[in-house]
């Protein structure tokens, strides 16, 4: 539903600006700052999604918890996305977006939102599903396995292959 409604209202809020906007600066101006986000859109996505995928990599390479990165990095595709996006409202938001403290702030808040959602689909979803653990369930049977070839048989002992040996 909600996605319906953004579907629905952002090109209204867009076409609305456009009007706005073009009414008090004319149309070449309202033009020219249109095309002119799409390439600050350009230059700051390739410069913060450098940053982020820096940030994403250092993560990794030390071990510590990715979400973090990884959902800036994802904020700061969105954010290129609506600066490409001809429109206001999505320059705004994805201006706005560009900013580090801004993308924080949003995961800061999604982050308990997302991790409640991911907790109570583990505790209702199949309970050995990768988001939990084998512990006490007594369908399941911990246990170790080695490979052995034929040749890594003892050479007294049939291989279940072949049946009997001949003496």
């Amino acid at each position: 539903m909600w996605l319906f409604l953004a579907f629905l209202a952002i090109p209204l809020i867009e076409i609305a600006l456009f009007i706005e906007l073009g009414g008090l600066l004319g149309l070449w101006p309202t033009l020219a700052i249109v095309v002119l986000t799409a390439l600050a859109g350009t230059i700051l996505l390739r410069r913060e999604g450098m940053a982020a995928l820096e940030r994403l990599r250092r993560a990794v390479e030390f071990g510590q918890d990715p979400t973090g990165p990884v959902a800036e990095g994802a904020m700061v595709v969105l954010a290129g996305a609506l600066l490409l996006t001809p429109g206001f409202f999505t320059d705004a938001v994805g201006l706005a977006l560009m900013f580090a403290p801004v993308r924080r702030a949003i995961f800061a808040w999604l982050r308990p939102r997302l991790m409640s959602r991911i907790i109570s689909a583990g505790q209702t979803g199949d309970r050995r599903g990768p988001h939990r653990t084998a512990a006490g369930d007594p369908t399941v049977i911990d246990g170790e396995f080695e490979e052995v070839g034929p040749t890594d048989r003892p050479p007294d002992r049939p291989t279940p292959w072949s049946g009997p040996r001949p003496d």
